[in-house]
């Protein structure tokens, strides 16, 4: 059935800090193939797009002779591989939830809000952090970059998600933290609500958002406006 309201929401910046444990395993393999390392600001403007575009973002920053070379395809693929892999083993080191996040969940549950997660994070990490973290009871459907053929900013990533949970596009909102869940809230024809100072290099300012927050407290006044 049909339920009020559905919202989907992005995971890394968004519903968990997981810059800290992002940090760890980029710089674990940047020193293991001999790049240098990023700060916890440089990783959060990369985050957005998943580990292979953090990686080659990366490698182009940190040594550009090295993309013309035969074997940049084959270390990247390396590189993520090794990345995914220390990542996976040690997901929540220092990540944290954003405050008033389950809060908040608890409060939609409670108020028959159906609820999904869409992000560039690899479906089995993405589990495994809401599964870890404590929250991924309140989600029916659980979308990653490798969920579909598509991620985002294709909106696809965002209806067929909609689509699977028997929500109405026309009764669902998008909550994220970059440009890219802006424009696939954008590209899906959502409203998206912004959580300020997100994983991202833009200023709040430059990204498109029907509203913004800073964390989730008091949340609940801007959604009762679309039940």
């Amino acid at each position: 059935m049909t339920q009020k309201l559905t919202i989907l929401f992005d995971l890394d910046g968004t519903l968990v800090d997981t810059a800290p444990d992002l940090v760890l395993a980029h710089n674990y393999v940047m020193k293991k193939f001999g790049y240098s390392t990023k700060t916890e600001k440089e990783i959060k403007a990369l985050v957005g797009m998943g580990a292979g575009t953090m990686m080659s973002k990366t490698i182009w920053n940190s040594a550009k002779n090295e993309l013309k070379k035969i074997k940049e395809k084959n270390i990247k693929e390396q590189m993520v591989n090794e990345f995914i892999k220390f990542y996976g083993n040690n997901i929540l080191v220092k990540s944290k939830l954003i405050k008033g996040a389950k809060e908040f969940l608890i409060w939609c549950k409670n108020n028959d809000i159906s609820m999904g997660v869409c992000t560039n994070k690899q479906e089995h990490l993405a589990n495994d952090l809401l599964k870890k973290i404590g929250i991924s009871s309140f989600f029916e459907y659980v979308a990653g970059s490798n969920t579909f053929e598509y991620c985002k900013p294709d909106a696809r990533h965002l209806t067929n998600v909609i689509e699977i949970m028997q929500g109405d596009v026309k009764k669902t909102i998008m909550i994220g933290d970059s440009e890219v869940d802006s424009l696939s809230a954008e590209n899906a024809s959502l409203p998206f609500i912004l959580i300020e100072d997100g994983y991202t290099d833009k200023k709040s300012s430059q990204i498109f958002h029907n509203h913004i927050i800073k964390n989730f407290i008091g949340i609940e006044k801007i959604i009762n406006e679309y039940i």
